[in-house]
């Protein structure tokens, strides 16, 4: 896990460890991550990089991904979001509507999931915890939607 904004100062670092060539493509991508706050798809940054071969940005985003410098969050259709994997701890909250990707954090949680692996035979590595939600905006967007179509209905 990086801190935010630093990305781009250790992708050299990280592109060795994992055995990668250091390349300009790959320092772009990681640049532009590096700017980005909250979620993203792969599609998104490769059309922000003309310049880039498509390859060379989804192959970066899954090193990064894979060396734990970005996280990854699936939508309800499997496609992925990702955003910089700050050195908290985190799950998500993935809106089945919009498809936004908001961090959520939550000591009770963290408990409960703590002693869920205390009882599991063997040491657990990990865990994630996503939660398919309508986010407010999308809930809104539907009350008004209903308010218009009981209006309409005379009703």
């Amino acid at each position: 896990m990086i801190a935010s904004g630093s990305v781009d100062d250790h992708v050299d670092e990280i592109l060795h460890r994992l055995g990668c060539r250091v390349t300009q493509p790959r320092r772009e991508v990681a640049r532009l991550l590096a700017s980005k706050r909250g979620a993203f798809s792969a599609e998104s940054i490769n059309e922000e990089l003309p310049g880039v071969g498509r390859a060379t940005v989804y192959r970066t985003i899954r090193l990064l991904a894979e060396a734990g410098v970005l996280c990854k969050a699936l939508l309800p259709d499997g496609s992925p979001r990702y955003s910089i994997d700050h050195s908290w701890h985190h799950h998500h909250l993935i809106c089945s509507s919009c498809e936004t990707v908001e961090e959520f954090r939550s000591a009770e949680l963290e408990r409960l999931l703590c002693e869920l692996g205390a009882e599991i035979p063997g040491r657990v590595l990990g865990h994630q915890v996503d939660f398919y939600v309508n986010c407010p905006d999308c809930l809104q967007d539907e009350g008004a939607d209903e308010a218009r179509s009981t209006a309409d209905n005379g009703g």
